[in-house]
């Protein structure tokens, strides 16, 4: 079994003729054409190829960077409210005992 991986121009607009999987030299498991259409390479999953640019993951990675800072000072803030409002109810009980009415005494 074996695939092809057609002609494609790379990141830089040079033109990258086609292969065939698995290449001479490389991974005898690597039978099909896997990447995107910027950048294509051999593989073993069938499921590999992207009809995409492969630019476009770095704007997912951004997105998912900004998703995450933002999730993260949510959390914080809302470990530092938690914190403050322990501290406020530790600090505004009072301090003696109460008066729990007449004492009981054995006669």
């Amino acid at each position: 079994m074996s695939a092809e991986c057609s002609s494609y121009l790379n990141a830089d607009k040079v033109l990258v003729s086609g292969f065939s999987c698995p290449r001479a030299g490389g991974d005898a498991r690597a039978v099909f054409c896997c990447g995107f259409q910027d950048v294509k390479y051999c593989c073993d999953d069938p499921h590999s190829f992207f009809p995409y640019e492969h630019s476009y993951m770095w704007w997912l990675s951004v997105g998912a960077l900004v998703g995450l800072s933002i999730a993260a000072v949510v959390l914080f803030a809302f470990i530092i409210t938690v914190c403050v409002l322990c501290y406020l109810f530790i600090s505004t009980k009072p301090h003696s005992k109460l008066d729990t009415g007449l004492s009981l005494q054995v006669a």
